[in-house]
């Protein structure tokens, strides 16, 4: 297994910055990609405890499911949160990357030379 993984939407500039970054650096991540491999409700729970975040902060609130599905009414929530995320994977922040116990959110890219 990689000593990496990032949670990568390759659609997204900030992910492929981060990702690039981690190549630059001779890190060899396992790419998931969230928006077409199921994250499980135990996957999501332990990026937010990693990430020592809630749900909530790991939102994407400009996204349209977003506001169409009114999330800003379940943001104390989390089990709720939790199930959109799972939906709904694209109103989750990204990418994020993790290795072993420490992770970050790429936004900038260059908060993945955090955990180096």
């Amino acid at each position: 297994m990689a000593d990496y993984m990032i949670f990568h939407n390759p659609r997204c500039s900030k992910s492929r910055q981060s990702l690039q970054i981690l190549k630059e650096n001779n890190k060899n991540p396992q790419i998931f990609l969230y928006l077409e491999e199921t994250l499980s409700r135990e996957m999501i729970k332990g990026i937010l405890s990693i990430l020592k975040l809630m749900p909530k902060e790991i939102l994407r609130k400009g996204e349209a499911d977003y506001k169409i599905n009114k999330l800003s009414n379940f943001e104390d929530d989390d089990e709720r949160l939790i199930d959109f995320m799972i939906e709904y994977p694209k109103i989750i922040e990204r990418p994020i990357i993790i290795k072993g116990d420490k992770g970050v959110i790429g936004r900038p890219p260059e908060n993945v030379l955090d955990l180096f």
